[in-house]
């Protein structure tokens, strides 16, 4: 079972290699699209190996989008620039997808930070899941190629695309949440405060399931995060 993994970036030179490194593997396709990067991160991606580096309009939804529409892998992992896999992540996701139910899946979330709060912040994440099966993007979901085929593609959404991409893998089947873990950066965390970042991201979530305009909620959140 062949895995592209797809990396949408914009100014993540710094990040860009470790998260092509980390999910070298054989049989996985690494694809990092650009999003009008103003540092050296499509210099640097390249450098790294990655066996495409394609360039996009800015926008995560958008640039998942491009990316999948150009991979070769029956299974499309979405990997943001700042997370990283572990070893066996990829015999992980085959062996979630062995079982033809399962039409998508994410790994556990883990925060390179030691500090308490994160770990609060890990399991809260972990029982939204147990309870909700609401997995983020930065827990590196993915899926069928056949299920982004049949929804097709992702909608060009200024917010909410992990969301959405969550939808569509429960309508195609199930949804399976790995052990293995996606671990992420806490720096947009450490920006603005944890909790204060952590409650604009669950009013963010509340604003979804009430089906508050997107643009309007992008323009919030976007503020919110500067």
């Amino acid at each position: 079972m062949s895995i592209s993994v797809v990396i949408p970036a914009l100014d993540e030179q710094e990040a860009i290699e470790s998260a092509l490194g980390c999910v070298a593997a054989p049989g996985v396709e690494r694809i990092v699209v650009d999003g009008g990067s103003t540092d050296a991160t499509a210099e640097r991606a390249r450098a790294a190996g990655a066996e495409q580096v394609i360039a996009s309009p800015p926008g995560r939804a958008v640039q998942m989008d491009a990316g999948w529409r150009v991979a070769h892998g029956e299974v499309l992992l979405f990997l943001h620039a700042d997370t990283w896999l572990g070893p066996g992540w990829d015999s992980a996701v085959r062996g979630a997808l062995a079982d033809e139910r399962v039409a998508g899946g994410a790994f556990r979330l883990r925060f390179d930070s030691g500090r308490a709060v994160y770990r609060v912040f890990e399991r809260g994440v972990a029982l939204r899941c147990r309870l909700g099966g609401a997995p983020y993007g930065d827990q590196a979901l993915f899926v069928r190629r056949a299920v982004l085929e049949a929804a097709g593609g992702l909608a060009p959404v200024p917010i909410f695309e992990d969301l959405d991409l969550v939808r569509a893998i429960r309508r195609s089947g199930q949804l399976a949440l790995l052990p293995e873990v996606a671990w992420t950066s806490v720096r947009r965390y450490e920006a603005r405060g944890p909790v204060r970042a952590m409650a604009r991201n669950l009013a963010a979530a509340g604003a979804y399931l009430l089906d508050v305009d997107r643009e309007r909620v992008a323009r919030w959140y976007r503020g919110a995060r500067a």
